[in-house]
């Protein structure tokens, strides 16, 4: 790991950036995309101490279903078993091989290189010929827990046992939303994509709607009226923006049994940024994220999923509906992925300087004011 008085350069400019009056305001320098020390920094400061979701409840919805990630380099295993969802080291402890990979569903966790085998709580249930060795005991071996909160439906874990809550981070997230009962939607897709940029590059890139007329012209850039977008001054935990949809996309206003909802809110979409990585389209009807995890400092590890809203569960043309907005949705993820990683290769260059921002890149802003703090915050 870099030492932060190495990366000193970096932070400093950083912080130019960030402490400069919104007014005034530049995006970030392309170090802190580029550099290695850099990312060395948020690995320890943020994705080793800040909440990173993993995904929906929904998709653990049966005992034994799980799914891994890689959190700041520390392979990781969330599964239901009888008492709920709970978070451990994806490290077998006989000669440490990773257990699962990916998602699914198992009765139990079964090393692939040895057999050793483990219940769904992380006890180790056997292990294949190891009665000859006398120190060897069943009972001193259970897989490490780590910390695991559900939150309006979505998983998070972490590595700091120090975190402050989930629910307590984000209570302002919770009240801004309400009507929507996001717990109640539901997970009808789930894709992993490592795409060729920075991570804090598409974060920003969905941060910001100021893109949307000219990198998705083919799709939904027509549909979308910069005098309409509200970007209201981020928060310690999150940025958010709205946009005002028209009902030409049916599913995405609330539904007639949603009486949450009033006037405006019923078309308001939210696009949330919950702190680090975390990226919510949320409308009335339906939704989708991104969950991002950097693989150095020019690839991204993309957690990709959505679904629709409970209340459309008994509509006959919902999934169909819902089909062709998938449908769209992939092809915004190539204009995304085309724009942001053009990004990236630009920051690269010599000639690379970061111009001013728009009214509305606010949450490009607030997330850089964010890094800040959370890379020169004390352990």
């Amino acid at each position: 790991m870099a030492k932060d008085h190495l990366a000193a350069p970096l932070i400093d400019a950083l912080r130019a950036a960030a402490e400069a009056p919104f007014e005034q305001a530049r995006a970030m320098p392309p170090s802190v995309y580029t550099s290695d020390d850099f990312l060395a920094l948020e690995l320890e400061h943020i994705f080793r101490r800040e909440w990173f979701c993993v995904g929906r409840a929904s998709a653990l919805a049966e005992p034994g279903a799980y799914l891994t990630c890689e959190l700041a380099g520390q392979p990781v295993l969330v599964v239901r078993d009888g008492a709920g969802i709970r978070a451990m080291s994806n490290v077998c402890l006989h000669r440490m091989s990773t257990l699962l990979e990916g998602r699914g569903r198992v009765r139990s966790i079964v090393c692939p290189y040895h057999a050793w085998t483990y219940n769904l709580d992380g006890s180790l249930r056997g292990a294949p010929a190891m009665g000859q060795n006398a120190g060897f005991c069943k009972g001193d071996y259970r897989l490490p827990e780590l910390r695991c909160e559900v939150w309006l439906g979505w998983v998070f874990v972490t590595l700091d046992p120090q975190a402050a809550p989930v629910a307590e981070r984000l209570a302002e997230v919770e009240a801004l939303i309400a009507g929507y009962d996001m717990a109640r939607y539901t997970e009808s897709f789930f894709e992993t994509h490592v795409w060729d940029t920075n991570w804090k590059v598409l974060a920003e890139n969905f941060m910001e709607s100021y893109h949307l007329p000219v990198c998705h012209a083919g799709t939904i850039g027509g549909l979308s009226r910069l005098d309409e977008m509200i970007c209201p001054p981020g928060r310690e935990a999150f940025n958010y923006h709205t946009i005002l949809k028209d009902d030409s996309l049916r599913i995405a206003m609330a539904h007639a049994s949603n009486d949450r909802l009033q006037g405006d809110e019923r078309r308001t979409t939210f696009l949330l940024a919950l702190y680090p990585s975390l990226l919510i389209t949320l409308t009335p009807g339906y939704f989708w994220y991104l969950s991002l995890h950097p693989r150095g400092p020019g690839q991204v590890s993309i957690r990709f999923g959505g679904g629709m809203s409970d209340d459309y569960a008994g509509d006959a043309d919902a999934a169909e509906n819902f089909a062709a907005l998938k449908s769209l949705l992939d092809d915004v993820n190539v204009e995304d992925r085309g724009c942001t990683e053009k990004v990236y290769r630009g920051l690269c260059s010599d000639a690379a300087r970061p111009g001013h921002l728009s009214h509305l890149e606010r949450p490009n802003y607030d997330f850089a004011r964010y890094l800040l703090a959370r890379i020169t915050e004390t352990a």
